[in-house]
């Protein structure tokens, strides 16, 4: 089995997500190892995040399955109906098709970095729990939409829905 160089993996920084929401995801990278090791079955990055910085939007897919590890430091995991902090070490998982909108924040003043692990469907569909915003991914393109599957026409409605900062 050939060892990784993490030197030679692609880096991602910044999202996909369009705006108002793409400037939010700043002090947010990820080294995405599973596609310097050229898997097509499933996904794996090991995202780092700066103090203050989110992973993501709160979120949940409907056909992968996903799981995360705390590498370092200390993240505030985000849930429907919890926040949990989460230490190096710590792990979770959420399966697919459970609306169950999840994020990690770092609130700490130190980086810290976790393992995500997921499914690549071939077709996907992506909840944004606290925003009427959906991603459909389908023959490797993008298309974000309303909750009602209208297409994406800027938000609706800004206001947090639960989540404190």
């Amino acid at each position: 089995m050939p060892r990784l160089d993490l030197a030679a993996a692609p880096v991602k920084t910044g999202s996909i997500y369009p705006e108002p929401f793409a400037g939010q995801m700043a002090g947010r990278s990820s080294l995405r190892l599973g596609d310097l090791a050229g898997l097509t079955q499933f996904g794996v990055n090991m995202v780092t995040l700066e103090p203050g910085a989110a992973a993501s939007l709160r979120h949940w897919h409907l056909r992968e399955d996903e799981f995360a590890l705390v590498l370092e430091g200390d993240l505030v995991l985000v849930e429907n109906d919890a926040e949990a902090v989460m230490r190096t070490g710590d792990c979770a998982a959420w399966k697919a098709g459970l609306a169950n909108g999840h994020r990690f924040v770092n609130r700490s003043e130190h980086v810290a970095r976790f393992l995500v692990v997921g499914a690549k469907a071939a077709d996907e569909v992506v909840t944004y729990a606290d925003t009427d915003l959906q991603l459909h991914l389908a023959g490797g393109s993008a298309r974000f939409t309303h909750h009602d599957g209208s297409d994406w026409t800027g938000p609706r409605d800004l206001a947090p829905k639960g989540e404190t900062q």
